[in-house]
């Protein structure tokens, strides 16, 4: 992400430094490795405000995708897919998945991996009380209950969107998570303290899609750090 800053001032928000001091106070209690130069992401202001619409929507998706991977019949996932009336609301690359009788086996791993983005999206939508730390997979059979114990209007209904700060306040901390992951890749050394690098990966790129980062399509979300 880049360095923001004011236009009035050409300096760093107040907002923007006090979230990552609190990110690092967090990684320092935890014993995970940061890099101080890291710079800050958005601002409250800065950040794109989704409405409980659009992310419950995306989150219903992410749920059918991940299960279709998992190995949820064609049958039945063409059947969730006209009751949850969802077709619209899946991306090109979702859709073409889902469609897909004959999925290959990478294709079916990589969808498998959107429980992680979709767990995240409950969180922001109230379903999931908190996130912790990105050390271990999500609890997916009750990830998979909330889609499949409502209809896609009770499930907006249910939802109650947080407040942008304290999206941004993960946003920013998963953010120096992954590059944590990424840093001892490079460096080849071992993961720090067991954080695994698909649910870090699968959080940071719901958590950008959730503040608009680079104001990107699903589809083409990034995950720089």
């Amino acid at each position: 992400m880049n360095e923001r800053v004011s236009a009035e001032n050409g300096r760093i928000s107040a907002e923007a430094i006090d979230r990552r001091l609190r990110s690092e106070t967090i990684l320092r209690a935890e014993d995970v490795p940061f890099l101080a130069a890291l710079p800050v992401i958005e601002t409250a202001a800065e950040a794109l405000k989704r409405s409980k619409e659009e992310v419950a929507l995306r989150t219903l998706c992410l749920l059918l995708v991940a299960a279709k991977g998992e190995g949820l019949g064609q049958e039945v996932v063409e059947r969730v897919l006209e009751s949850y009336e969802l077709r619209p609301h899946l991306t090109p690359n979702e859709l073409a998945f889902v469609l897909d009788n004959f999925p290959s086996q990478h294709d079916r791993i990589q969808f498998t991996w959107r429980f992680e983005a979709a767990w995240t999206l409950l969180w922001a939508l109230g379903f999931v009380a908190q996130l912790g730390k990105p050390a271990q997979i999500c609890d997916v059979e009750f990830a998979a209950r909330t889609m499949s114990e409502t209809t896609t209007s009770q499930f907006i209904e249910d939802s109650e969107l947080r407040p942008i700060a304290d999206i941004l306040d993960q946003a920013d901390l998963i953010y120096r998570y992954h590059w944590a992951v990424r840093n001892a890749r490079i460096k080849g050394q071992q993961i720090p303290v067991a954080l695994d690098p698909g649910v870090t990966e699968e959080r940071h790129y719901a958590l950008n899609w959730l503040i608009g980062y680079e104001e990107r399509a699903w589809d083409h979300v990034t995950t720089h750090t």
